[in-house]
């Protein structure tokens, strides 16, 4: 029995999924102890957007570090953390025409959604938020609230309140308007659901099964939430900084949120990193009221600014965003013949849906076992989501596809 058995929780997860001991890690790539390279299309749940030890950011990290400069400084005013806010307002915020104040809220995503509900719930005066089916927003009570999978669930269901949960765009089908039937219901005085202080979405639904928000949904869901007096909260911790083709996957959609949760791939080095934007007449925290001992990670401060000042000045990025979705899709189109796959998602948070998820499991253990690590999603588990960096090659995704279509053929 090594180590992890004997002395780790039982809770671990993805070690059971690829049981190997990793040492290095260098772009798409990373290492055993032994030397053996497994392709990484999990990129740490996509917290890796421009791939393992971005020699730039590495540098920068490490010239900051021989300096002997602050790693860690709850919320008081250092350097790094002015370059970041400065670079992050100039070339992701400003452009965009998006007004935010920046919250650091502490390493997770969950902690993003703990203080953007705490926030809307102080700004309204309200306690129920609206959440959707098929949801994930971390595993912290109140973001489990709001969180769909039974699993994660279940441990602490009766804790879990406050919150009504309503369908997704597209849950009943196309030719069910989900929110439609939130409207009527928030019209109707007799319908059981209290006034919300927020509606909560991810316009691409990472774990709960690459799900995507039409641009008509998410308007009407907007303009209801401004009906209501309820704020507008979009997760965008999975499917944000570029995952999807855009800095935020809800620019597309034509919507500003009132609150937006970041977190992931924002340090851009897997460096724990989150953050909760909300508009400047939002802002009414009593000093101290939320707060977080590590929500000052200067060495994140370091790496995102660096991550910002070289992938978001052009488009050079996201055009290869665009050309790997395009092989993604043409990928997609050759799988006819291997039964019923559904491919889900939008640019870099493409899918394979199979009919079972014995499947898809099959399929992931085939991939690990040539080579490629791939991470499954949705209620079953029975959808193949690649993760790669978006700034991969194309031979280098070429290569990962290729071991993706091996196990499809093999899996019948």
């Amino acid at each position: 029995m090594n180590i992890f058995a004997s002395s780790e929780s039982i809770v671990r997860s993805y070690c059971r999924a690829f049981p190997a001991r990793f040492e290095t890690a260098r772009g798409s790539s990373i290492f055993t102890v032994d030397g053996v390279e497994y392709l990484d299309f999990l990129s740490g749940c996509g917290s890796l957007n421009y791939g393992h030890n971005v020699p730039v950011l590495k540098e920068e990290l490490l010239d900051y570090i021989a300096n002997d400069s602050i790693s860690m400084s709850m919320d008081l005013e250092t350097t790094s953390k002015e370059k970041f806010l400065t670079a992050f307002n100039d070339t992701i915020l400003a452009p965009r025409n998006l007004n935010y104040r920046v919250q650091f809220t502490g390493p997770t995503g969950a902690n993003a959604v703990e203080s953007a509900i705490k926030l809307a719930r102080k700004v309204t005066g309200r306690s129920n938020v609206i959440a959707f089916t098929n949801a994930f927003h971390g595993c912290s009570l109140g973001a489990l609230s709001l969180t769909g999978n039974q699993h994660q669930r279940e441990s602490s269901s009766s804790l879990l309140n406050q919150v009504t949960r309503m369908p997704y765009d597209g849950y009943f089908g196309d030719d069910v308007d989900t929110s439609d039937m939130l409207a009527k219901m928030l019209d109707d005085p007799s319908s059981g659901i209290d006034k919300p202080a927020a509606i909560i979405f991810e316009a691409v639904q990472g774990e709960g099964g690459l799900n995507c928000a039409s641009q008509e949904w998410a308007q009407k869901i907007q303009a209801i939430a401004e009906q209501h007096g309820a704020l507008l909260i979009v997760d965008e911790i999975q499917s944000g900084v570029g995952r999807t083709g855009s800095f935020f996957a809800f620019e597309p959609l034509g919507i500003k949120p009132d609150i937006v949760c970041l977190a992931k791939a924002i340090s851009g080095y897997g460096l724990p990193m989150s953050l909760t934007l909300f508009k400047p007449e939002y802002d009414v925290w009593k000093p101290g009221e939320h707060n977080g001992t590590f929500r000052g990670n200067n060495l994140a401060f370091v790496t995102a600014t660096a991550a910002i000042l070289h992938f978001w000045q052009d488009e050079t990025l996201m055009q290869n965003v665009r050309t790997s979705s395009a092989q993604l899709t043409d990928f997609a189109s050759k799988l006819t013949n291997h039964g019923n796959i559904c491919v889900k998602g939008k640019g870099l948070m493409t899918g394979f849906e199979f009919d079972c998820a014995h499947k898809a499991k099959r399929i992931q253990t085939a991939c690990f076992e040539n080579g490629l690590i791939i991470e499954l999603c949705g209620p079953t588990d029975a959808i193949l989501k690649p993760l790669p960096a978006l700034n991969i090659s194309q031979d280098t995704l070429d290569r990962g596809l290729g071991i993706i279509g091996k196990a499809i053929s093999k899996s019948g």
